[in-house]
């Protein structure tokens, strides 16, 4: 119950992550995907099936990683949003500094996953 309920909140902030631009979408939506796997066969089979989340989950899950658009989208939001927060919402050194590893540990790491080729229209 504990799992589906933070598969639930994850869910929320990925999405509301589609529309306000500093809040990130896709580590979200993969954490909820990953605890829908753990707590229900519904909700994981519905955010799998996502027209949207879909793709991103299977070819997190196939191990095909990230297009580049997608890396780079992810590392700019990453970027701001963790700047924002320790330009403005942070008033203790240790923890900016703790907040600005875990930023850039993010960042290596979507870098270093593969990075799958984009797919458009046939030529």
């Amino acid at each position: 119950m504990v799992l589906l309920g933070l598969g639930l909140l994850f869910a929320a902030i990925g999405i509301v992550g589609i529309w306000i631009p500093l809040i990130p979408t896709t580590g979200p939506i993969l954490l909820a995907a990953f605890l829908f796997s753990k707590s229900s066969a519904r909700f994981d089979r519905w955010v799998v099936e996502h027209r949207v989340f879909g793709p991103i989950i299977r070819d997190w899950r196939s191990g095909h990683g990230f297009t580049l658009r997608l890396k780079a989208v992810a590392v700019i939001a990453i970027a701001l949003s963790f700047t924002i927060t320790l330009g403005f919402a942070l008033d203790s050194p240790m923890m900016r500094l703790l907040l600005g590893l875990f930023g850039i540990g993010l960042i290596v790491y979507i870098l270093r996953l593969p990075t799958k080729p984009e797919t458009g229209p046939a030529a």
